[in-house]
């Protein structure tokens, strides 16, 4: 069995000796190389359904037609041929004149062997690197578009019609939400579909960097700012240049480096700690995110309200993955099939699907993969059972079970029954002291008072963080 050969070469040249010469050299290198010595014979190659790589064609053929003509014919016969005229009469003229209709460069006559080899094998480098860029674009487009982005519910498909509008141009975006809830696949979304995706995307997770060490990474340095500072270097808005950078956490920033990001953002410019002459200009799109509540903060002082408003150009709330209970199903079945083994397939049983639905996942998409994929591991079969999954998510369905058995309302007292219908209102109604009230038939003053003489209030404060989340984005979407 002979070994596939590095690429497929025509040469085409009136002089017999030299095409031999050729052929016999390039052979040996691996190519696999077909001669042509008049423009008819080279025609009846590119005609042929053989794909070529690479075309040598001399400028000047005896007859009618030249090199130029050759030229023309291959670009509609062999579209991913790229095209190389020799000749011995070279001007700027031929050569632009080339150029201009596709060749991808000319060599001089008399032609030497090794200048031909070096620009072969510069040629096939570029169109791997090009080739093999393009794959990684589709990767990118692939595993970063909406057909990747699992969510049915109309929650999600209020999000993703924002990035679609968003994603084209240019605007800031402030991502909200729980962490683990997304936010991250929808930076990198929104990157991909834009017109930066072939510019550097850049994350920062501003919350697992110190403040002094944080500034230095964004904005670079120059040497000996500070110990250790032994050369200069670019920050990372410097090789985010004409791309996108994304700032993972950023209520987490302190007040000075707020106000250099704020310059950034209104300026595009920014200055390398310790080179306070010499300002430097970028053109970089902010994708920000945060799991905090930026307006309380604005109001307490901890984050620049200046700052605020310049990043929330475009909010975007991702919602929990409790307030989409419907694209629960659709995550399992997504994160079954990225986990198991080729050649696997798994499904969960009635019981362990149920659980899954009633989980409240505080960790959200996060943890429910991370769930799956545990249970995958630790399966013993094609089925997903309840010992498969976490300790915490089957703990949970242990105390549901306990909670759902009939309560003998004989042994229980007044005040017990009075707590639980209390709870079970706050529960119903989202922790809306007014809703539950009229749902108890009470007024909303004297909940309260039940609530303080009952001692429920850790209870109701446990209930509004819970709900807490959904109004806040509720109200941050409706701005």
């Amino acid at each position: 069995m002979t070994d596939k050969p590095r690429a497929t070469v025509l040469v085409v040249d009136d002089e017999v000796k030299l095409t031999a010469v050729i052929k016999r050299a390039l052979e040996r290198e691996g190519y696999r190389v077909l001669v042509a010595n008049t423009a008819e014979s080279a025609l009846e190659i590119i005609r042929q359904p053989v794909e070529l790589d690479v075309i040598f064609c001399d400028l000047k053929l005896p007859g009618e037609l030249n090199g130029i003509d050759i030229l023309e014919e291959a670009k509609q016969w062999q579209k991913s041929a790229d095209f190389i005229i020799i000749t011995a009469y070279a001007t700027v003229q031929t050569a632009v004149e080339a150029m201009k209709k596709g060749a991808f460069d000319y060599l001089i006559k008399p032609v030497p062997l090794d200048e031909l080899k070096l620009m072969l094998n510069r040629l096939l480098e570029t169109r791997s690197l090009k080739e093999e860029n393009q794959l990684l674009k589709e990767i990118i487009q692939d595993k970063y578009s909406f057909k990747n982005i699992v969510g049915i519910s109309k929650p999600m498909q209020e999000v993703l019609a924002k990035v679609a509008k968003v994603a084209p141009t240019s605007a800031t975006v402030l991502l909200r939400g729980e962490s683990g809830c997304g936010k991250e696949i929808i930076a990198k979304t929104i990157y991909s579909m834009s017109p930066r995706h072939n510019k550097p995307l850049i994350k920062v997770m501003c919350s697992a960097i110190p403040d002094t060490l944080l500034e230095s990474e964004l904005f670079g340095y120059v040497r000996g700012t500070f110990t250790g500072a032994y050369e200069d270097r670019k920050g990372l808005f410097q090789v985010a240049d004409g791309g996108t950078i994304f700032l993972d956490e950023i209520g987490d920033i302190s007040p000075a480096l707020q106000v250099k990001l704020l310059r950034v953002l209104q300026e595009g410019e920014f200055q390398r700690l310790g080179d306070y002459a010499e300002t430097i200009k970028v053109d970089v799109r902010i994708i920000a995110a945060t799991n905090r509540n930026l307006e309380e903060a604005v109001e307490k002082g901890t984050f620049r309200q200046d700052l605020y408003y310049r990043l929330n150009v475009v909010p975007i709330y991702i919602p929990p993955l409790r307030e989409r209970p419907e694209d629960i199903p659709y995550l399992i079945e997504h994160f079954l099939r990225k986990y198991a083994p080729r050649g696997r397939t798994y499904k969960v049983n009635k019981e362990t699907f149920e659980l899954l639905m009633k989980y409240p996942w505080p960790g959200n998409i996060r943890e429910l993969e991370n769930a799956i994929e545990h249970a995958v591991v630790m399966s013993e079969g094609d089925e997903i059972t309840i010992d498969d999954l976490p300790m915490s998510i089957r703990n949970y369905g242990a105390k549901q079970s306990e909670t759902t058995r009939p309560v003998d309302l004989e042994h229980l007292t007044l005040e017990e029954m009075e707590k639980r219908a209390i709870l079970n209102a706050m529960n119903k109604t989202q922790a809306n002291f007014s809703r539950a009230a009229r749902l108890l038939g009470i007024t909303r003053r004297t909940l309260g008072y039940r609530i303080k003489k009952y001692g429920l209030e850790s209870e109701i404060e446990k209930l509004r963080s819970r709900f807490g989340k959904r109004r806040e984005g509720e109200h941050n979407e409706s701005d």
